[in-house]
């Protein structure tokens, strides 16, 4: 697996992975509304702005993108990675490269999660520290976990050190 700097021309598969990923595996969380506006959210033009940003990442696997990953400061906003390659640690592995990005500036990750994400965060050492509420059509809310992480300067200097070796 190797996580490299997301790059304009791999839009149109990051887009593919995010909408894969949301109409696969989000209807077993949550009602149609709540997909549509995850899908929405995911536009091509987000998309493309998280890139230009230089923020966003992809994971490949066997020269096949599988999964994205990006920050904005400290903040994760978003891991996804295709129903076919979860449960082998790409998601895991996104999310180490992202915090170890994070940890270079901050000593706190902070992400927002959907429900089918919180248990991978809680094993990553992730607290719910709030809860968001998104209102949709159809009188229909989206409720989500707000999650952080801290570190210790030092521990994070070591897996920084890991890293590199």
């Amino acid at each position: 697996m190797n996580y490299i700097k997301a790059t304009l021309d791999m839009a149109n598969e990051i887009y593919d992975i995010l909408h894969t990923a949301i109409q696969i595996i989000y209807p077993r969380y949550y009602p149609q509304e709540a997909v549509e506006f995850f899908c929405r959210h995911h536009s091509k033009e987000r998309i493309l702005d998280g890139i230009a940003s230089g923020n966003m990442g992809v994971l490949t696997y066997n020269d096949v993108i599988v999964g994205t990953g990006c920050l904005d400061g400290n903040h994760i906003t978003g891991v996804y990675v295709l129903p076919a390659y979860q449960n082998q640690g790409c998601g895991s592995h996104i999310m180490h490269c992202l915090e170890t990005e994070i940890a270079k500036a901050y000593d706190t990750a902070i992400l927002e999660a959907s429900l089918p994400a919180v248990r991978l965060y809680e094993r990553r050492g992730y607290k719910t520290v709030g809860h968001g509420v998104c209102e949709l059509e159809n009188d229909r809310k989206l409720v989500y976990e707000i999650m952080e992480k801290k570190w210790k300067a030092d521990e994070m200097r070591c897996s920084l050190r890991g890293l590199a070796e």
